[in-house]
């Protein structure tokens, strides 16, 4: 799942190079396992409406990412990547519940 989680990061581009530098450094602090960092990186990007990194904090709180495992703080990001149409976003909600 790590794998997909990583794919679907890198598929996700950005039209500012100062923001696609930041989602570049989220990208590369989940890979090195530093998941606070990317947790924190990711968020600006979930907030803005960003359904893949709405779906990657839905990720990283189901799995206890750089924060302890929280459930519902999965499920609400897991919901809003969900209502525009992230395929995996809606699979691993319905896992959930």
């Amino acid at each position: 799942m790590n794998r997909l989680l990583l794919a679907l990061i890198m598929l996700f581009a950005l039209a500012t190079p100062a923001a696609a530098d930041d989602w570049e450094d989220a990208v590369a602090a989940y890979k090195r396992g530093d998941y606070t960092t990317a947790l924190r990186l990711f968020k600006p990007f979930a907030e803005q409406g960003g359904g893949i990194a709405q779906w990657s904090l839905g990720y990283m709180y189901a799995h206890g990412q750089g924060v302890p495992q929280d459930y519902a703080e999965a499920v609400r990001w897991y919901r809003l990547a969900a209502e525009q149409g992230n395929r995996f976003a809606k699979y691993n909600l319905n896992h959930l519940h």
